[in-house]
């Protein structure tokens, strides 16, 4: 059975023993750094299948980690810790590269379920032979890998929601998505975003790759349901 590795990322002593201990408790084997620079060199040094990333760190903080982090590997999950809980702060950070964020306090129980499922979706995805790895429609081109994209103003990067959402919508091509399923699949749980928010995404889509963004052909949006992908191919 395979043992996955976990950095660990947070500067307060208290918060950072506590969580290695119960991390290791259930099987995992932990990583535990103070700062940014730190985590960056281990990034570097070692292969981990999930970062706990804190937000608020010396030197280097938590949302640059993470932003140089994904120029190299885009697939590792992060999960933010911080004591920053507005919807703002939330928003940045996913958009950053993060795949969760957590507040603090928080209930370690929580956090142990978060780390489960970040975990699982990531080996699931891995253990996919039939996912998609680029895609193209029209005259744009999406690299689900490299979260590369050509669209109506050229070459561009998705986000890693950005290229999930749109990988999710692509692999389930001509039949609606709902909500639900977006929610599970991309942000992993249901409490977070608001339907808003997806809504925003497709409006992205739209901005990025159709001819005319207020008569889409591509990205369609059925009202009390979900959200569809058609093309020709």
């Amino acid at each position: 059975m395979k043992t996955y590795r976990i950095l660990l990322v947070e500067d307060e002593t208290d918060i950072s023993d506590l969580v290695k201990m119960n991390l290791e408790a259930e099987g995992y084997k932990v990583a535990a750094v103070r700062d940014g620079v730190d985590a960056l060199q281990k990034m570097k040094e070692e292969n981990f299948d999930l970062v706990i990333m804190d937000v608020m760190l010396p030197h280097v903080d938590g949302i640059t980690v993470t932003e140089n982090i994904r120029l190299t590997n885009s697939t590792v999950p992060i999960l933010f810790l911080s004591a920053r809980n507005n919807t703002q702060d939330r928003i940045l950070g996913l958009k950053k590269g993060g795949d969760d964020y957590l507040a603090k306090p928080f209930n370690l129980e929580e956090l142990l379920l978060r780390v489960q499922k970040l975990l699982g979706r990531s080996r699931a995805a891995a253990e996919n032979p039939f996912t998609i790895h680029e895609y193209r429609f029209g005259v744009n081109y999406v690299n689900f890998d490299s979260f590369e994209a050509v669209g109506n103003n050229g070459s561009f990067m998705l986000t890693k929601k950005e290229s999930m959402l749109l990988k999710l919508l692509i692999e389930n091509k001509g039949q609606v998505v709902s909500r639900e399923k977006i929610l599970q699949t991309v942000w992993g749980y249901n409490v977070y975003p608001s339907t808003r928010t997806i809504d925003n995404f497709i409006l992205a889509f739209r901005k990025y790759f159709e001819k005319d963004a207020k008569k889409p052909s591509y990205f369609q949006s059925m009202r009390g349901v979900g959200y569809k992908f058609t093309d020709g191919n």
